[in-house]
């Protein structure tokens, strides 16, 4: 045998039965962490859910886990990014207002509809939010994540308004910001979608008030 072969025959010989197994289940590993991620994180919340959960969900040893994110911090990064980037996720209502087939102001007053479906028995309400609440000045980096989003919805509320001809679509955008953000925190206290009735009530008087005042007499 020569020297190479019997440095390649005691390579593979040595290999344990955890390192085996996280090669043949690495492919796709990352995709299937961040999909049980966004389900634990968003149902259980990110304090209750702990990495070993994670990894059962995903079906992963927690040696490819940490492979791919070297911290749970890391992980609740990636996560954040996930929601922001998936349509059917549980901040999937939020992309009603990138939708090209519904007029601006349906646009806006779709955002208040209550969810369909509810992942489970109790409603959660927007990750994004409880994210900023579990950090609790804790987790710098996901709060200043969140901040950011928030910035950027209250953003695309005020392009919307304008698109819609309000006459101040700035305070309108605002508005409707903390008409949305309130009515799911209450939802989630409460859980009870009523509050996304009312809120989208009122949403469509503040909406229709604003687009009334510039339109012609």
């Amino acid at each position: 045998m020569t020297a190479k072969y019997s440095d390649r025959y005691t390579l593979v010989m040595n290999v344990t039965p955890e390192a085996a197994s996280t090669k043949r289940g690495g492919r796709g590993a990352r995709e299937r962490i961040l999909k049980a991620t966004v389900e634990l994180f968003a149902r259980d919340g990110i304090h209750a859910t702990g990495v070993a959960k994670v990894t059962e969900v995903a079906q992963v040893s927690t040696r490819t886990l940490y492979q791919h994110f070297p911290s749970k911090e890391a992980l609740i990064s990636a996560y954040l990014e996930r929601l922001e980037s998936d349509p059917d996720g549980p901040a999937e209502i939020e992309t009603v207002l990138t939708r090209d087939d519904l007029p601006p102001r349906d646009r806006l007053i779709a955002l208040f509809s209550a969810p369909a479906d509810p992942a489970g028995p109790v409603l959660r309400g927007c990750p994004f939010h409880n994210t900023a609440v579990e950090a609790a000045g804790g987790m710098p980096e996901a709060a200043a994540f969140v901040e950011r989003h928030k910035r950027e919805l209250t953003a695309s509320l005020i392009a919307t308004a304008q698109a819609a001809g309000a006459g101040d679509p700035e305070e309108l955008g605002r508005r409707l910001a903390v008409l949305f953000e309130g009515a799911r925190a209450l939802a989630t206290s409460l859980n009870d979608p009523q509050p996304f009735d009312d809120a989208g009530a009122l949403a469509v008087a503040l909406i229709d008030n604003a687009i009334g005042a510039t339109s012609p007499a």
